[in-house]
């Protein structure tokens, strides 16, 4: 039986001239194009990285754009409170890796979870898709917490020319 006071949220694509929009701090420019409204923080220096990544990205596969970073979307509420989504299709292995992040003044209120959850159903429900990947650094015990309750294990570790040393956990898709 579901939470009723959980959020009720869905990840909603962006396309690479949002991306590109969102990449060059045009709040007004993506807005113009973007399927839903998007705060201007989403165009703020901080995300700017990522979503340059995710516009070289459907530049050179458009068909990812499906399945990269889009807007945790809150139904109820109508807001964009996050983005969330994966890094791209599934590999050769089958593994997606899922990225998330709640702005500051959305935190704590189930949104993490909620986009997880949403991305994890994705993941079980798309057959080419075998493993669930996250990456947490060390020091981010919340977001640990968090993937550890949907029975993620540790399986290494690796160096991200971002975000620095990340500790790797996975699980099986289904």
């Amino acid at each position: 039986m579901s939470d009723p006071a959980a959020p009720a949220v869905r990840i909603v694509h962006l396309t690479g001239p949002v991306f590109q929009a969102l990449a060059e701090g045009d709040a007004a420019g993506a807005n113009a194009i973007a399927p839903v409204p998007l705060p201007d923080y989403f165009a703020g220096p901080e995300w700017r990285g990522v979503w340059r990544m995710r516009q070289e990205q459907a530049e050179r596969d458009p068909a990812s754009a499906a399945w990269v970073t889009g807007a945790i979307w809150d139904e109820r509420r109508e807001l964009a409170v996050g983005r969330a989504g994966y890094h791209g299709p599934p590999d050769a292995a089958g593994m997606v890796e899922i990225g998330y992040a709640v702005h500051p003044e959305h935190r704590r209120r189930g949104y993490a979870r909620a986009a997880l959850e949403a991305l994890l159903r994705r993941a079980a429900d798309e057959p080419e898709v075998r493993t669930v990947r996250v990456t947490i650094s060390p020091d981010n015990d919340a977001s640990y917490r968090l993937v550890a309750q949907y029975g993620f294990v540790r399986n290494g570790e690796q160096w991200d020319d971002e975000d620095g040393l990340e500790i790797i956990y996975e699980r099986p898709a289904s």
